[in-house]
C-alpha cells in the first residue's frame, strides 16, 4: 500500500488537519505534507508507529481506570 496514503488515512481517521496532527504526533507540518504529496518517503515504520500510538491512546483514553 502507498505509504502516503497510509499516513493521509491515519490522519483522517482521527478527525485533525495537518497543523493539530503535526503537534500531537511531534511531526513537523512540511514533513507531513511531503509525505501525504508522495514528494518525500518515511521509513516504512513510520505508519506503523503512527497507527501504534493512535491505538494506544484510544485504548487508554476509553477505559474508565482512576489513577491512585
Amino acid at each position: 500500500m502507498d505509504i502516503a496514503k497510509v499516513i493521509k488515512e491515519l490522519r483522517e481517521g482521527v478527525k485533525m488537519n495537518r497543523k493539530e496532527f503535526s503537534e500531537h504526533t511531534g511531526i513537523p507540518v512540511r514533513t507531513l505534507e511531503d509525505w501525504e504529496a508522495g514528494r518525500r518517503t518515511p521509513p516504512e515504520y513510520i505508519p506503523r508507529l503512527i497507527a501504534y500510538q493512535l491505538k494506544y491512546e484510544e485504548l487508554v483514553g476509553n477505559k474508565d481506570v482512576e489513577m491512585l
